[in-house]
């Protein structure tokens, strides 16, 4: 199990932050500091720099997190820079992250209604175009905005923001209310409120920010997975001093009602979550998985299903979702040279696809032989190479050689239950695994546990996609927003069920 990607998750995050809350600068080179937040304690620090030049305006955003990670500290570096015209014309920008010692760049041009990146992974080029989102704005153009509707009580607009990461525009609402006074480490001060929700990935996540009178964020709310995330304005000196440890595995664990024997022998178990906040759970359904919600609670079943037999590979079927699931995409290279190679490798003599499939998953978790923390998110690539990881480079590595045999695979996260974990015992943790289709139906597999049957029951997933940190932005409203109230078994071959409180 792991904190699944949520390095990614919060540097993305954090510079949502910026990218709503930049401040006006009458001089050629501003530069502010603020302090990052969880539950109280310090954990990193933030950089806005924007300067005049040469008829550009350049905003520099640099973000440096430490994350605990069971008893390991990750931290993590970022800095996206962003150029555009003195009218918010975007012309480009700059995207660095290191986690763990692992650098990813993206360098990417506007220009002629088209947007170009590229994205360095393993010493090889990923060049992407798409079109221009009409109306979307990077930093200077939304500080614009701002600065144009003002901070009045009442007022409400919205805005596209252009995000390099998703490479796609992200609608936002913002409502203006009322001036309060805020505290910011023992100096409080009079403050707008500013409050804006940004849609991703159909989930939204409302930031309340609070502005002095010449539009500068002094002080930015973000409620997540049951926590609240603070960005505060501050000196230079405490922004950099030391930080605190906030452990999120520890966290965002959830108890077990009942401690869950031989799970290789039920057929299917139903869970009732009751959420922990007033944000609507938004669960996903597959036929591994079915949702049935209620205004107290939900219930979710998870069922182990047996693949179709003889379903040969590659697909040649004409499923959407199963097309779409064997494209090679930033994190999911399955046209990477080596990828292709192991997966040729694994999938040797293999009679049909099920086969195929459960060959993969075996093989990846005897490739991966140092299994750890340490590493933040890897590609697949990457993983191909390093032989490193944890639950999270076990799946892009197992669904990326899947899709360079034609099999067509994606990535869920959600939460395992574990015996003993992080000296806890009877928990549900953090944890990704792959989802493959066979015949018409989407089968778990979970390259982690290929000893212990793989994927089963004891697998509750939140969200799915192609391996992109940002298709797992749901997981806001729902990791570590909810407890399960009771566990109902139904064991294999028998009609019996046993319910557990």
């Amino acid at each position: 199990m792991k904190r699944l990607n949520l390095n990614s998750f919060l540097k993305v995050l954090t510079v949502y932050l910026f990218a709503l809350t930049t401040s006006v600068s009458i001089a050629e080179t501003e530069t502010d500091y603020l302090a990052i937040l969880l539950q109280g304690k310090k954990i990193g620090h933030a950089v806005h720099i924007r300067a005049v030049e040469n008829d550009k305006v350049i905003t520099t955003e640099s973000v440096s997190m430490t994350l605990g990670r069971g008893g390991q500290a990750v931290t993590i570096t970022s800095q996206e820079i962003h150029i555009e015209t003195p009218d918010g014309t975007p012309l480009g920008f700059e995207m660095t992250m290191t986690t763990s010692g692992t650098e990813q760049k993206t360098v990417g041009t506007v220009a002629n209604g088209k947007v170009t990146t590229t994205r360095q992974v393993m010493g090889q080029a990923q060049e992407r175009t798409i079109d221009w989102p009409q109306g979307a704005l990077l930093n200077e153009g939304l500080r614009l905005l701002q600065e144009k509707r003002g901070l009045k009580p009442g007022t409400s607009y919205t805005a596209s923001v252009f995000r390099p990461d998703m490479m796609m525009a992200l609608p936002a609402a913002v409502q203006i209310g009322e001036m309060k006074k805020i505290d910011l480490f023992g100096r409080p001060l009079n403050l707008t409120e500013v409050i804006t929700t940004l849609s991703i990935q159909g989930q939204p996540i409302t930031m309340t920010g609070y502005v002095d009178k010449e539009f500068k964020a002094m002080k930015t709310l973000v409620p997540m997975m049951g926590m609240e995330m603070e960005m505060v304005a501050c000196d230079k000196s405490f922004a950099l001093s030391e930080v605190d440890s906030v452990d999120f595995l520890e966290k965002l664990s959830i108890a077990s009602p009942v401690k869950l024997m031989n799970l290789h022998t039920i057929e299917s178990v139903s869970y009732t979550l009751k959420p922990t906040t007033d944000k609507k759970l938004q669960l996903p359904v597959s036929p591994c998985q079915s949702v049935e919600p209620s205004e107290t609670e939900i219930i979710v079943t998870v069922t182990r299903l047996k693949p179709a037999k003889d379903i040969p590979f590659p697909y040649t079927g004409n499923d959407a979702e199963a097309m779409d699931a064997l494209k090679a995409t930033d994190y999911l290279q399955c046209d990477n040279e080596k990828v292709i190679d192991l997966a040729k490798t694994a999938v040797k003599d293999a009679p049909d696809t099920a086969a195929a499939a459960r060959q993969i998953e075996a093989f990846v978790d005897g490739y991966i032989t140092q299994k750890d923390l340490s590493v933040g998110y890897a590609s697949a690539a990457e993983v191909a190479e390093t032989r490193q990881g944890d639950c999270s480079e076990h799946a892009v590595l197992a669904a990326a050689m899947c899709r360079a045999v034609g099999i067509p695979a994606r990535i869920v996260c959600g939460v395992v239950y574990a015996d003993l974990f992080l000296s806890k015992q009877s928990i549900f943790g953090g944890h990704m695994w792959v989802e493959v289709y066979i015949g018409d139906t989407w089968i778990g597999l979970d390259a982690t546990r290929s000893e212990q049957g793989g994927f089963g029951p004891g697998h509750i997933a939140l969200a799915r996609g192609n391996g992109e940190p940002t298709d797992f932005f749901g997981l806001v409203n729902t990791l570590g927003c909810f407890e399960i109230e009771k566990i109902t078994l139904t064991k294999k071959k028998e009609i019996e069920k046993t319910t557990t409180e």
